[in-house]
């Protein structure tokens, strides 16, 4: 086992050494996509976004026997909808439809803070295939300006498949870029629903609550 791991490790070395200058942005690339999903599946979790057991709470606000409870959590601001909820208790009283316009202004930046690192994601997709395409483009350039020196087609033909591996690294980059994006994307859409439902029936909650209820 040893062994394997030691060759499989200097094989992948090899093969970015054969990749020339372009190899070390595609380094750059991996590392800062891999960074970019590493934050968004810490920072997309329920607990920080939409936790089921407040999310639960605050729809049934009226039948709710510990309101106060309720009332500390959503001060600690430690999640999404915490942090809209109390946006909307420092409205209560208020027409819903006054209480709706600053749930919607907090919203939009909670959606904001939610997309942050979707745009490294972005940058990472186009770049990395087109840093890959380069890399190999001017390998190919290398190779046929010394086809007239050299009569040895096997060599020519590894000096392609060399001249490959940028594009080769580069998909490998981008591909599972493209599958996190897609899913934080959805994922991002399906909290913003959740947290729209909840906060449409605690805003008519709150409307019907006077200032000095807590």
């Amino acid at each position: 086992m040893d062994y394997l791991a030691i060759s499989t490790t200097e094989a992948s070395i090899e093969f970015l050494k054969k990749g020339g200058i372009f190899v070390y942005p595609l380094i750059l690339c991996s590392i800062a996509g891999l960074t970019a999903i590493g934050f968004k599946i810490m920072s997309l979790t329920r607990a920080r976004t939409v936790p089921d057991t407040l999310a639960a709470k605050l729809e049934n606000i009226d039948s709710s026997e510990d309101s106060a409870s309720v009332v500390r959590e959503l001060k600690l601001g430690q999640s999404a909808l915490a942090r809209l909820g109390s946006t909307a208790l420092k409205h209560r009283g208020k027409p819903a439809t006054e209480i709706s316009q600053a749930v919607e202004a907090t919203a939009r930046e909670e959606v904001v803070k939610m997309h942050t690192g979707i745009g490294v994601l972005d940058v990472v997709i186009t770049v990395a295939p087109l840093l890959g395409l380069l890399g190999t483009a001017s390998g190919l350039v290398v190779i046929f300006q010394g086809l007239g020196e050299t009569t040895d087609h096997l060599a020519i033909a590894r000096g392609i498949a060399e001249a490959l591996n940028t594009t080769i690294f580069g998909l490998a980059i981008a591909v599972p870029c493209v599958i996190a994006h897609s899913y934080f994307t959805r994922r991002i859409e399906l909290l913003t629903s959740r947290m729209e439902a909840v906060m449409t029936d605690f805003v008519s909650a709150c409307s019907r609550i006077t200032p000095d209820s807590h």
